[in-house]
């Protein structure tokens, strides 16, 4: 299925969030409570599945809205469409700070894999799957699991990052990066894992144990405050996890 060609504009700076234009009949998919806002003539109903296929029967469905759940995921996704005469407008935003990042499906080949709560919204015709590590390593101690997402067709699709998004281009060259930090990489790309160093620096670097290591011609997504870091910081202050008190009323 084609996907419907939808406008759109990021909105703010350290707290993004996007505003997806639809012509009458377009539609847009999202992750159930990400919407926003939506303007008049925006009708909005929960399905099961992504709507890719529409001629996939109710166990085709049942089959897909599965796989969403090994990674976590709603077994349902909310489907916006303009059932208006005009333009209308839905805006859709995280749960947590950071940065929207739009890409065009078909500029990486139609295909894009990021961690499994990245994924925010797309163009109806979009296909939300999973993929499989390749690697037991990589499953094992890369952070994102067994289990990564993955988006494929020929439309706009936006993921969330956390805090600032870097973006690097690999000409079969690798890079080494915090396993938390990936959000998300293009087809040619190779994920794997590597020990982040000696002894002394894994026991003692606070680096971690591993890094992520990815290799091959493509594209990278970066992001410079996951939102486990950030969770694992206000934990570790909060009063009941006996954090010290900071001077606040």
């Amino acid at each position: 299925m084609q996907s419907h060609e939808v406008d759109y504009r990021i909105i703010g700076h350290d707290m993004q969030m996007v505003e997806v234009e639809l012509d009458p009949g377009e539609t847009v998919i999202a992750e159930a409570g990400a919407m926003t806002y939506m303007e008049q003539g925006i009708a909005f109903e929960t399905r099961m599945g992504d709507g890719s296929d529409a001629d996939q029967g109710v166990m085709g469905k049942l089959f897909s809205a599965g796989k969403r759940m090994i990674t976590g995921e709603s077994l349902f996704m909310t489907h916006f469409s303009n059932q208006g005469q005009a333009k209308q407008r839905v805006a859709f935003a995280a749960p947590y700070p950071g940065s929207v990042i739009p890409v065009n499906l078909t500029e990486v080949e139609g295909q894009l894999i990021c961690q499994k709560d990245a994924f925010l919204c797309a163009a109806r015709g979009t296909k939300v799957g999973i993929a499989l590590n390749k690697r037991i390593g990589s499953g094992f101690f890369g952070g994102e699991g067994f289990i990564l997402q993955k988006l494929e067709g020929d439309g706009m699709v936006f993921v969330h990052a956390g805090g600032t998004v870097v973006r690097k281009q690999l000409n079969n060259e690798t890079l080494r990066l915090d396993t938390g930090c990936l959000v998300a990489f293009s087809q040619g790309i190779d994920y794997d894992i590597a020990l982040s160093g000696g002894l002394k620096s894994m026991l003692f670097g606070g680096e971690g144990l591993v890094l992520a290591t990815l290799s091959g011609t493509g594209t990278v997504w970066i992001q410079s405050l996951p939102f486990s870091r950030l969770a694992d910081r206000i934990l570790a202050h909060a009063p009941k996890a006996g954090g010290s008190s900071k001077g606040e009323s």
